[in-house]
């Protein structure tokens, strides 16, 4: 019989909250799963890890992506499967698999939805499912006000994005599977395990989580001007086409700055680096998605 795990952020709200996921829960034949709440996305792993620990063999992570990201790190490679409740303001994964923001719905796909099996990037060490990147998309991160995300959601990030735009590009040089790919200036160097970023901007067309490969692209756009030419191909699903834009796909890829630049993991800031070491595992990782979305992007 399956045994359940809940880690959950106990700042996010979904419909009924927490109290109405234990009851939908145990409405079907769950009264008492094993139960983690957290003040921070940063304990999220730990406790997945205490879960898997605990005999659980599906974990319900409820909250945004920085959760999310945090719990597939410690799920992956376990066999363990991971259900999504979308509690956050973007919710890259769930919304590149098709998990409804419903409570009702997430739980249902969780309980008796399909299991997918996915790859998983990891990039100094830490696991990801969506994307990592540096430059523009690190700093808009970064600079995003948690309270503005609360009042206004995803447009909170059209603001931040604005301003991130006025940083200079820097010289990046960028290699895949062991050879050199790119050397120049880039204002964004973006690694994506599927195809819909943040705004729900398709960055990769065609880019599947499920491939054994990552998409690769670095933007040389530098100033509001060209930035806004770059964005608005992606809006229209048309990145690869921008003279501004070079894309490809690897498996290991190494990217060096020459002064050191924030990242970024799923939407999540991370401390400044010269360097990201990016390399993928194939079919790591096992997510429940509604059966109907089995092979959705």
């Amino acid at each position: 019989m399956t045994s359940v795990a809940v880690v959950a952020h106990r700042r996010k709200h979904l419909d009924g909250g927490l109290p109405e996921l234990r009851r939908l829960l145990a409405e079907r034949g769950f009264e008492s799963p094993l139960w983690y709440e957290m003040k921070s996305s940063r304990n999220a792993a730990k406790l997945s890890r205490r879960a898997i620990k605990e005999g659980a063999d599906l974990v319900f992570a409820w909250g945004g992506d920085g959760t999310v990201q945090r719990c597939v790190g410690a799920v992956a490679g376990t066999g363990v499967d991971l259900a999504i409740v979308p509690a956050g303001t973007a919710n890259l994964l769930a919304s590149n698999l098709g998990i409804p923001k419903d409570l009702d719905a997430a739980v249902v796909t969780g309980l008796y939805g399909t299991r997918r099996v996915l790859d998983v990037g990891r990039v100094n060490g830490e696991r990801f499912a969506v994307m990592a990147g540096a430059g523009f998309d690190a700093r808009m991160m970064a600079d995003t006000n948690r309270k503005l995300k609360r009042r206004v959601g995803l447009l909170a990030y059209v603001w931040t994005g604005a301003r991130a735009t006025r940083w200079p590009a820097q010289r990046a040089r960028v290699d895949v599977d062991g050879e050199r790919w790119f050397d120049g200036k880039a204002s964004c160097v973006l690694v994506a395990n599927v195809g819909t970023i943040t705004g729900g901007i398709t960055a990769f067309d065609g880019a599947r989580p499920d491939d054994g490969r990552l998409d690769l692209g670095v933007v040389t756009a530098d100033g509001r001007l060209r930035w806004a030419r770059v964005l608005g191909r992606m809006v229209l699903g048309r990145a690869d086409r921008s003279p501004l834009v070079e894309a490809t796909t690897g498996c290991r890829i190494d990217v060096r700055f020459d002064s050191k630049i924030v990242y970024e993991l799923d939407g999540g800031d991370r401390a400044p680096t010269t360097k990201l070491k990016v390399r993928v595992e194939p079919a790591a990782l096992r997510v429940c998605v509604p059966i109907d979305e089995t092979a959705a992007t």
